[in-house]
């Protein structure tokens, strides 16, 4: 393909979909604002530390991530299935027995939730493990409290259970989103693994970057796309006042940029936020939940937390622990306030332990997150070729919202100018 494209963006959407093209023989220039690559995705690293961009992990069965990654390269640590749910003097294990037999006692025994909850998690395993994607997508849809309803869990499993393990997907404790987007990442977690890499999530992003250029592209950070002018034929973009002229545009920046650019009314722009804080704990011993979640029972508090240096050691000096605690929504305590409160809910967690050296490393407030997926969201979702003239979208906005939603994204807008183009 004997073409001139530029790629506005560079988180996960703008680096697939540029590779791709410029493996079909585009000339491709893809222009970032930020200094790094990675959009949501991205890892700063301080004083031996690294600190994801709010808590992310990479599901491995994702079809995007098993095409677009060298899952090997990414040197990946994993996180064991299921999860710890805790509240104030009371912990408990939750997992499955299957993938996870070390924990099959306690799973068994686990009060939290009904013996038929159990009995009815492995059946949907079983009938979600026979449907695709696009079986699940296009099906019936409703919100993620009433599936489980109709299906008839119990509303311990719902309470103790789904609501802050969901949640935590989701930014959406109440369960209000869409059941296609549980089915779904109930099916990844049945099929893959759940891991980080080594170097922390921005890896993934480095990874992408690098196959990017690899394939010619041009990736220039700290530059900015400001315009897009379409034309019948080709388009104009404006990159920090210069004007250049290019046979298509590929708009894949955040959604409120994308809606500036390209007048594109369909882009969501209601959101969740959460806060994520990184703490340090100086002792070596590890939590009971070893590298399962911490599920926060209870509605007050961070929503989760997460030993990281149980399942990445990588992520903190020698001899320390580093913990993750997600808050789901704005909040309006500072940072101090909030760090204040997951101590004190460690500490009813874990009655008989001390966090003396619980210390603050990093704070990260998320405004926009994740977009809110209701149920039917994806009918009014735009398409990749919505905007006006040789300019395409790629984006989550355009499928749901997950990095298989930004990867599969790239991949259809570089389809979409491949075909358009010749």
């Amino acid at each position: 393909m004997d073409a001139d494209v530029i790629v506005a963006g560079g988180g996960l959407a703008g680096l697939v979909a540029a590779r791709r093209l410029a493996d079909a023989g585009a000339d491709v220039r893809l222009f970032e604002r930020e200094d790094t690559v990675g959009g949501r995705v991205r890892s700063t690293h301080e004083d031996g530390f690294t600190f994801d961009r709010g808590f992310q992990v990479l599901f491995t069965a994702y079809p995007a991530v098993q095409a677009e990654l060298d899952l090997d390269a990414l040197d990946l640590r994993t996180f064991a299935p299921g999860a710890c749910i805790c509240r104030p003097g009371h912990r408990s294990i939750l997992s499955d027995p299957f993938r996870d037999p070390s924990a099959l006692t306690e799973s068994l025994l686990n009060r939290d939730v009904t013996v038929t909850d159990k009995l009815r998690t492995l059946k949907l395993k079983r009938e979600l493990a026979g449907r695709s994607a696009e079986a699940i997508f296009q099906g019936p849809d409703t919100d993620i409290e009433s599936s489980l309803v109709s299906r008839g869990f119990s509303r311990k499993f719902v309470d103790n259970f789904a609501a802050p393990f969901y949640g935590g997907i989701t930014l959406d404790r109440s369960l209000s989103t869409s059941k296609r987007v549980f089915e779904y990442t109930f099916k990844m977690l049945s099929e893959g693994e759940t891991a980080v890499p080594a170097g922390g999530m921005g890896e993934i992003s480095a990874q992408l970057r690098e196959r990017a250029e690899s394939a010619g592209v041009d990736v220039r950070t700290g530059a900015t796309v400001t315009e897009v002018d379409p034309d019948e034929g080709d388009a104009t973009v404006a990159v920090d006042g210069e004007n250049l002229a290019v046979d298509a545009v590929v708009v894949a920046t955040d959604p409120t940029a994308a809606r500036e650019l390209t007048d594109v009314s369909a882009i969501p722009r209601t959101a969740h936020a959460c806060v994520t804080q990184w703490f340090s704990l100086s002792h070596r011993d590890e939590f009971d939940a070893g590298t399962r979640l911490m599920l926060n029972a209870a509605e007050d508090g961070p929503n989760q937390i997460a030993d990281h240096t149980a399942a990445a050691p990588e992520y903190a000096p020698d001899g320390v622990r580093l913990l993750s605690a997600t808050f789901l929504g704005e909040r309006a305590e500072s940072d101090e306030e909030l760090a204040a409160l997951v101590k004190e809910t460690l500490e009813s967690w874990y009655p008989e332990r001390r966090f003396g050296d619980f210390s603050l490393e990093h704070t990260d407030r998320i405004p926009f997150a994740q977009f809110q997926q209701p149920p039917g969201f994806t009918d009014s979702l735009p398409d990749t070729r919505d905007p006006a003239g040789p300019v395409y979208l790629a984006g989550d906005y355009t499928r749901w919202s997950s990095i298989q939603g930004a990867m599969a994204s790239g991949q259809d807008a570089a389809t979409a100018v491949r075909e358009d183009l010749g």
